[in-house]
């Protein structure tokens, strides 16, 4: 792709992090302002960008990419959530994201939270 997303509309926050919770996953709310890490099926809230000290920043919003399993996701609108192992999967009951990008190759993709 030669244009760039990064940093278009990032938000993050702050959450207590449940163990095995590492950067670059998809998370999923676990608890009162606790994350922790997504199972296959699971709605992801966001993309851990930090983890330290039992805390995790939290990306909500704005351009990440992401691996993902199974099917390729096709630019424009997708209905995903997590895979396990940090990785995102197209499915009928997944959220509705934009999918701006994918890379057969990588088997990743850029979405917009």
């Amino acid at each position: 792709m030669e244009i760039s997303m990064m940093g278009y509309g990032e938000n993050t926050a702050t959450f207590e992090a449940l163990e095995g919770v590492a950067p670059g996953m998809p998370v999923k709310m676990a608890g009162n302002g606790t994350v922790g890490p997504c199972s296959a099926g699971d709605a992801f809230c966001g993309v851990a960008v930090n983890v330290r000290g039992g805390f995790a920043a939290v990306q909500l919003s704005g351009y990440v990419t992401l691996p993902y399993t199974g099917e390729a996701p096709a630019p424009g609108f997708a209905l995903l959530n997590a895979a396990g192992a940090g990785a995102v999967q197209k499915d009928a009951a997944g959220r509705s994201l934009l999918v701006i990008d994918a890379d057969d190759s990588a088997k990743t993709c850029g979405i917009l939270l």
